[in-house]
Parts: C-alpha cells; structure tokens; sequence
C-alpha cells in the first residue's frame, strides 16, 4: 500500500459539497520520516487532555485513525483492563505502533486495518471512539461520524480533536509562511477535505446525530528554542519531501524553488529569539 495516499476503500459522499466522490481519500501529509517524527511526539497529556476526564478501568475503546499509535497506547494503559481496537489505512504505520505496544508490554490493545466509513464491528461495541486529527483528511466527515456514533454503546463517549489551520499564529512575521499556509490549503481543496475542521466539529457531530456535544479547544505552542528548533525543522522537511510537496507539484499549485524558499523560512523563524507559533485545535465530547 502506498505510504502517499490514506486508502478508505469506499466510495464516498461529499457532505459539503453534496456529490459523489469515487475515489480514495488522499492523505495531503503521507508518512515521511519528518511527519512521523510529528506523529510520534503526540501523547495522551498533550493531544487528548479533554477526553482523559471521561476514561475508566474497563471501558472500550475504538481508536479511529491511530496512525504510529503513540496516543493509543497511553489511552490502552488508561482503560486496561479494557480492550483496545486501533485502526488505521495504512499498513507501514499499523506495524510501527505494533513494535512499539510489544516493547511497551501493552497486551490490551490491538492494531488492525479500517475503513472509518465502514467500521467492522456490531452496533454499539464501545464506551469510547476516539479520533484524533482525522476528520480533517476525509471527504466525508459527517458520515464518518454517523459510522461512529453506530459503533458507540447507548452512554458512549465519541472524542475527536482536529487542527484549525487558518487560526494558526505566528510571529515574528514572515510572508513565506503565510504562502504555506495559503498553499496548505489549496492543496487540501484539491483533496476534497477541509484543512479547517477544528472549527467544523460541533455541526458535524450536530449532522451525524449526536445530541449532547461539549465542544472546546486547546493549542500546541512552540515558543522555546528547543520547541522551535523542532517545529521547524519537521515542517522544513515536509514541505520538500513529504506527500503535501509531491501533491503541490503534481496539482501545479507550487513548484520546487518555492518550496525550498518556505523551508528556508521555517529555518528562519525557528531562528529567532522572538518566534512564536500556536497551533489551535477544536475538540468535541459527544454522546448519543
């Protein structure tokens, strides 16, 4: 399976737009090392401190999109001895947060291939779904929520966290940053997804026919030498060699000294003394 593209098989319904998709949808960012790097700092404490309120001992969890699994195993660790169910598209990243559960000794929590918008499982197996920076890579994420609320037990927790790019901030000031903002989010147009779905997550989980939804948000900032070195080292890489490069060339919205050019800048803000970065998410808790 391609490491370019997050393969749902199904053929899909725009909610947005109203139209037939009949293709795969195409994960803009794909599983360079540099956006696994990203993926691999995530954990339970800094990625989904508004659902920990709600986990228990016992509970059964369905982690939708999982990716290298880092977030999963520290809500496995939460829950245990409940099981946990994590699924993914791509089979590279399933095997990478396989190895890691091994070596962590996690034996509550297993790794498999799904198709959010048809999730294997009978109506109402668990006590929580969690979804965390997926909606904003779907074409449909209203039916990927429906799917969601079907597999929820009657009390069921569903917790979905998203980024909001056009709320992310930044200083000192620098243009080429904001053409990677602008171009990030040409290329997830193209996509058919919505590089703003922080924001969009209360009427969807309105839409998929969840009734009692606290909805909230919360930022990643990176404002320390260290935090910046790294923040803008991973996206100085991943606008040259991740999926987001490839897609911009290919769909003719940038070239090549372009993107150098933005790299060069994460380079430059993340040298200066001042620099500052926030990125915003939109999170929701909803029940039946």
């Amino acid at each position: 399976m391609s490491l370019d593209r997050f393969f749902i098989i199904a053929s899909v319904r725009r909610a947005t737009m109203g139209s037939m998709n009949t293709t795969p949808d195409t994960y803009t960012h794909g599983h360079h090392e540099s956006v696994l790097r990203s993926h691999t700092s995530r954990t339970a404490e800094n990625s989904a401190g508004y659902l920990l309120p709600y986990l228990g001992e016992g509970m059964a969890l369905l982690d939708v999109g999982c990716g290298p699994g880092t977030i999963t195993l520290d809500l496995a660790e939460l829950v245990a001895p409940g099981e946990v169910v994590a699924i993914d598209a791509v089979s590279s990243v399933l095997e990478q947060a396989d190895a890691l559960r091994r070596r962590k000794g996690i034996d509550n929590c297993s790794f498999q291939p799904g198709d959010v918008y048809h999730l294997g499982f009978e109506d109402g197996r668990f006590d929580v779904v969690h979804a965390h920076q997926l909606l904003q890579h779907l074409s449909d994420p209203v039916g990927a929520l429906r799917e969601m609320h079907r597999v929820l037990k009657p009390n069921g927790v569903l917790a979905a966290r998203d980024a909001d790019y056009s709320s992310m901030t930044w200083a000192p000031d620098e243009p080429l940053l904001d053409r990677w903002l602008e171009l990030y989010h040409q290329v997830t147009d193209r996509n058919g997804a919505e590089a703003d779905a922080g924001r969009y997550l209360l009427g969807w989980a309105q839409q998929a026919g969840f009734t009692a939804i606290t909805a909230s948000s919360s930022t990643w900032t990176f404002a320390t030498p260290s935090r910046r070195a790294w923040w803008g080292s991973v996206w100085a890489e991943r606008v040259l060699h991740s999926s987001l490069a490839t897609q911009a060339i290919d769909y003719e919205l940038s070239d090549q000294a372009e993107l150098e050019a933005i790299s060069d800048a994460w380079e430059r803000w993340a040298a200066h003394d001042d620099g500052f970065f926030a990125v915003v998410h939109g999170e929701i808790i909803a029940s039946k």
